[in-house]
């Protein structure tokens, strides 16, 4: 990939699509899986999305999380078969087909017919698979789409019926009627799992009714419920045995009511309003028969006994009137209840009055073809009219809505197919102690919980477009035949099928071994969270295929999703290999928490209140993205409010400084090359412990960043990589880029500058290919670049064609000095302090002070601060830097103040008698509390949120000069008054600075050979001269009184001010003429008074070595012509 010199503005979503387009040439994603065959294996599902919509932001960040621990793993060693999948099947994809149809229920799907419906299906189910592509593309992630697997293949459902068997004959799969969370928009059971996923608070209307009792209709039960549409169903009441009852007297009305005393409160607000006339212990109403309020289903007094008191201890003294209103299947509860107590049978005709839509049917004469919901008024009214009601109020609670059409559910007695899972939760929970999570609470707290008290189930949908259920029974549903594979329908049935959907198999028949004629399909489909369990087997056609590899490999080394998966897919993966193999399906699993939108609600694309992900990957580029997303609390499965101005911010803070000392070192490398007509190659292997003590430190920080990203990645912490790496940024670009820019130039010798450069080269080079995993596009854009100085012996026969090619680099002891790095990080302690104390004193760096006075209590530490004293002394620019252990010395102590904000609340009143006695504090018992986090005052324990320490000074002691600054143990004095050189040589720099910006705003490089000529007013004209040589050096070119040579042509020129001074500079660049006589280069002869007759600026005599140019009457005079 061909890369021109770094431009000063770089547009990272630009170099991006240059680096993509690169890649697709390369077959870069292709080729590095043939680098890695034959490599050990490293296994990962992708847990596939619904492609009936565009990518969020919540796939963006699981994506990643995906993406850079696959590109990890094979960038260390292993193969990693990545292949994107597809959840086809479902309530997402009928959902947009029923809306975009305008189907009702299933009767509108008959008319249909069940081809034509699934043919829609199809249609709609890959709509967006091209977009997809593209998006997940642009993201940078690696993945095999041509490869794919979705769950409506053939080999997929193939697989699903495989597992459907086993079950099957492990006697895990059976049929019943339960009561399940039922989706009236999608008229369909759904699992216990889906129903907890979408929560909302809601009122729902709630009613006290009365159950006049059979032997004394004076006298009623009353009860509470807040699902008025059930009671048309009411077949019983239930109390608790445990529990004491009341019959009283309503003072107002003079009616009877039976109701639990500790919810008296729930009719009466004061004592006087009722009287007591009897007292019961629950289990002494067992038994007692009522006057049920809706005629519907009267003939089940005689047939079961319905209409009587039943006992169970879950009726709670919480709310309601503590009488229960049974309707068995629409609550589970009520379910068990009747039926241990024979008011219902498993073989009886279901009292279920309401269809598939939630519509109640003609059984319900008054309400007939009125959603049940919408119901609840009319029966309020019923209830009013017929002298039935009590109360009426509402009622605030959390309430589950269907997860695809966001409406209510309910919970319905439907016959479904259930797969056994609490017989195994004791496995369950062993299996998930195998597991590794990140973070770990929620392995521990979120799922461990959910797997105690799991419920079996409930797996099949009665829908249509679906992985239909491979079992075919007799009419009179004792033989059953649970089918396989392919192969086994062909032989059973005679019937070879390519296509294993509905229309494909609902008139496939077997014939009946049992002489019962012919065994046809149950009807139903399997729920499509069984379909992506069985994605372990099912991608790989498993066991039909590639049975090795799935030995090999099972179970997965990684798992990523979001933290709703909890109840979903990680759920649904260990139930089904607990099941089928006795072991969890993951070694490894990371949690992302659910990105919202800014101002905390969830992303609407109706509210419109997030940004396109796209437009952001555009505008920013893909890798500020991804930092963003895996810099944020979503990697601690925490909720990310997502804002635009973090990913400007990842730009700003991070990628342009990094960017801008790769681009510093590029410059300097070509300058280092086209000026001394030296070859720069590097040996990263051969580079050794330098005698630079900067060099030593930067090098020992980059192995000390190998070691802990490994070490990080390797426990799948990701959470960790993005902050260290922002602060090991600005360690590179605020500290050894800064102390080094001289050095980096030239300007120390060519040996030390290679040196210096070969450092700097080490540290891009291996940050490019550390973090290439995570930040794939800037780390190629980088190393494309770098590539070209890499010592082609160093490489030999392998592929450096991209970064994403090379292995992650392992850190090297030899380089490692930890005491270098301690060290520096003592010297940045005493720098910091100072610039702080600068900052307060509105003193600029560029102004020179005397002195500053490092203290520090450790011989170590002190030593430490010693050895660096010179960059203390230039990075704070004084004079001199002195060392103590002694802070007396300097009549230094600590004080302490008292936190009232904190010790407030607690402390109240004791807080002023605290506040006394922490003011009398010693030094050495502060010194004492900075050791130990903790003190006791006024007979109260303290720790370091309570008390607010500073450093004191006797001013007998220290110069009123000094200010003071301190960070735990290291003590900071400054002599902050400057004197009138020191006042001078910073106007200087001042100078030099402006030259620079200048030389900046004009794109001038490095390399480029400039002449400054100033004029200036005033004192500014006299500290110029004074400190002329000072700021040539330091711009490494001559500065000369104005004027300008008439015959130059001013490349820049500006007017400006300098302490109120006027000052103008011009920046003339130079143009090397050749002589055809003698090769020499000179600059134009020019004449001008005050000036040097010549000036000759790298005269280059052939054969010898580069000379400095000489100046004066006597320089060499040439006529060229």
């Amino acid at each position: 990939m061909t890369q021109g010199k770094p431009a000063a503005n770089i547009s990272f979503p630009d170099e991006e699509e240059k680096i993509l387009k690169y890649w697709k040439e390369i077959d870069a994603f292709r080729t590095s899986l043939k680098q890695s065959a034959g490599k050990p294996r490293y296994t990962f599902y992708d847990g596939p999305p619904f492609p009936t919509g565009l990518p969020h932001y919540g796939h963006i960040l699981g994506g990643t999380v995906k993406d850079v621990v696959t590109r990890w793993a094979h960038q260390t060693g292993f193969h990693v078969e990545r292949r994107f999948g597809w959840d086809c099947h479902g309530l997402p994809v009928e959902y947009e087909i029923d809306k975009s149809l305008g189907l009702k229920g299933p009767e509108d799907v008959q008319k249909l017919g069940i081809k034509a419906y699934n043919d829609e299906c199809r249609k709609v189910v890959m709509r967006y698979s091209t977009e997809w592509q593209e998006i997940v593309t642009r993201l940078g992630r690696w993945i095999d789409f041509e490869n794919d697997y979705k769950t409506m293949y053939p080999s997929f459902i193939e697989s699903i019926w495989w597992v459907t068997k086993e079950l099957h004959k492990k006697g895990l799969l059976y049929k019943d009627t339960k009561v399940v969370p039922y989706s009236t928009a999608c008229n369909t059971p759904l699992s216990n799992f889906e129903a907890v996923q979408n929560c909302k608070v809601v009122e729902d209307p709630s009613v006290i009714v009365t159950f006049p009792l059979l032997d004394d209709p004076n006298v009623a039960m009353v009860a509470w419920t807040a699902s008025p549409w059930t009671l048309p169903s009411n077949l019983s009441l239930c109390v608790n045995p445990n529990m004491n009852y009341v019959k009283i007297k309503d003072n107002s009305t003079g009616k009877v009511y039976i109701m639990m005393e500790a919810r008296l409160e729930a009719l009466f607000k004061k004592d006087n309003e009722y009287t007591v006339l009897k007292k019961y212990e629950g289990r002494a109403l067992e038994g007692i028969r009522y006057d049920p309020i809706f005629p519907y289903f009267k003939y089940m007094r005689e047939k079961t006994g319905a209409f009587r008191v039943l006992l169970d201890e879950q009726v709670s003294a919480q709310s309601g009137t503590g009488v229960v209103p049974q309707s068995p299947y629409f609550q589970e509860d009520d379910y068990h209840v009747c039926l241990r107590y024979g008011v219902i049978t498993k073989d009886m005709k279901i009292i279920c009055p309401v269809d598939a839509t939630g519509k109640f049917t003609d059984e319900v004469e008054d309400f007939k073809g009125q959603y049940v919901k919408n119901a609840d008024k009319c029966i309020i009214q019923y209830l009013r009219e017929k002298g039935r009601l009590v109360h009426q109020t509402t009622f605030k609670h959390k309430y589950p809505f269907c997860w695809r059409s966001e409406t209510p559910l309910i919970y319905k007695a439907v016959p479904s197919w259930f797969v056994r899972v609490e017989q195994a939760t004791t496995q369950l929970l062993e299996n998930n102690q195998k597991t590794y999570w990140v973070p770990d609470f929620v392995k521990e707290k979120k799922f461990a919980n959910w797997l105690r008290e799991p419920q079996d189930w409930v797996v099949s949908r009665n829908r249509y477009w679906g992985t239909p259920i491979p079992i075919w029974i007799s009419e009179d549903g004792e033989e059953i035949v649970c089918v396989g594979s392919i192969e086994e329908l062909k032989q059973l049935s005679g019937v070879e099928v390519t296509d294993l959907h509905r229309e494909f198999l609902d008139n496939v028949t077997i014939p009946s071994k049992l002489g019962k004629g012919v065994l046809r399909r149950t009807p139903e489909v399997f729920d499509c969270w069984f379909d992506i369990g069985c994605v372990p087997y099912a991608h790989i056609h498993y066991p039909f295929e590639r049975k090795s590899d799935f030995d090999d490999s099972f179970p997965a080394d990684i798992i990523a999703e979001g933290l709703d998966q909890t109840r979903g897919w990680f759920y649904t993966l260990l139930v089904l290999s607990t099941l089928l193999f006795g072991k969890p399906a993951f070694k490894n699993v990371i949690v992302n928490g659910i990105v919202l939108a800014e101002d905390g609600n969830k992303m609407s694309k109706r509210l419109k209140n997030y940004p396109d992900p796209m437009l952001i990957v555009h505008k920013y580029g893909a890798d500020a993205l991804r930092f963003y997303l895996c810099n944020s609390p979503a990697l601690k499965a925490e909720g990310l409010r997502f804002k635009e101005k973090g990913v400007d911010g990842v730009v700003k803070r991070v990628f342009l400084p990094w960017y801008n000392a790769y681009r510093f070192f590029m410059q300097n490398v070509d300058k280092y090359q086209t000026e001394h007509g030296l070859i720069f190659l590097v040996s990263e292997n051969k580079i050794t412990k330098r005698a630079n003590y900067t060099d030593r430190w930067i090098l020992s920080l980059t192995q000390s960043l190998i070691k802990f990203v490994r070490n990080e990645m390797k426990a799948y912490r990701l959470y960790t990589l993005m902050p260290t790496l922002v602060k090991f940024i600005k360690q590179l670009t605020n500290w050894y880029i800064r102390m080094n820019r001289r050095r980096l130039k030239g300007e120390n010798g060519l040996d030390d500058c290679r040196m210096a450069l070969e450092t700097l080269f080490s540290v891009l080079m291996t940050m490019s290919r550390l973090l290439a995993p995570m930040i794939p596009y800037i780390t190629e854009y980088m190393f494309q670049g770098l590539r070209k100085w890499i010592d082609p012996e160093s490489v030999e026969t392998q592929d450096i064609r991209s970064v994403h090619f090379l292995m992650i680099p392992s850190y090297r002891e030899d380089l490692i000095d930890t005491a270098a790095e301690r060290s520096v990080f003592h010297m940045q302690s005493v720098i910091e302090l100072g610039r702080i104390i600068r900052t307060r004193n509105k003193l600029p760096l560029k102004y020179p002070l005397k002195e500053v006075v490092v203290i520090h209590s450790d011989p170590e530490i002190v030593k430490d601060i010693q050895s660096l004293k010179s960059y203390i002394v230039k990075e704070l620019n004084v004079q001199t830097v002195k060392i103590s252990e002694n802070k007396s010395d300097y009549g230094a102590h600590l004080v302490a103040r008292t936190d009232f904000k904190s010790l407030g609340a607690r402390m109240k009143e004791a807080v002023k008698t605290i506040d006394k006695t922490v003011q009398k504090l010693t030094d050495a018992e502060l010194e004492d509390f900075q050791s130990n986090g903790k003190i006791a005052v006024a007979g109260h324990v303290l720790g370091q949120r309570d008390i607010k320490i500073m450093y004191k000074c006797d001013r007998a002691k220290v110069k009123n000069s000094f200010d003071a600054n301190w960070k735990k143990e290291i003590l900071v004095l400054m002599d902050i008054v400057p004197d009138q050189s020191m006042l001078d040589e910073g106007v200087a720099k001042k100078v030099i600075n402006l030259v620079q910006k200048l030389r900046k705003k004009g794109q001038s490089v490095p390399s480029d050979q400039i002449t400054v000529y100033y004029k200036a007013s005033g004192d500014l004209q006299r500290i110029i001269q004074e400190f002329s040589d000072f700021i040539s050096n330091a711009m490494g070119h001559q500065i000369l009184p104005f004027p300008v040579p008439p015959l130059q042509k001013v490349f820049l020129q500006k007017a400006m001010k300098v302490k109120k001074e006027k000052l103008e500079i011009a920046i003339l660049k130079q143009k090397a003429i050749v002589s055809p006589c003698n090769n020499l280069s000179f600059l134009n002869q020019t004449q001008a008074n005050g000036t040097p007759f010549h000036t000759i600026i790298n005269g280059v005599l052939v054969g010898m070595p580069q000379q400095k140019g000489e100046e004066g009457n006597e320089a060499i005079n040439c006529s060229f012509g």
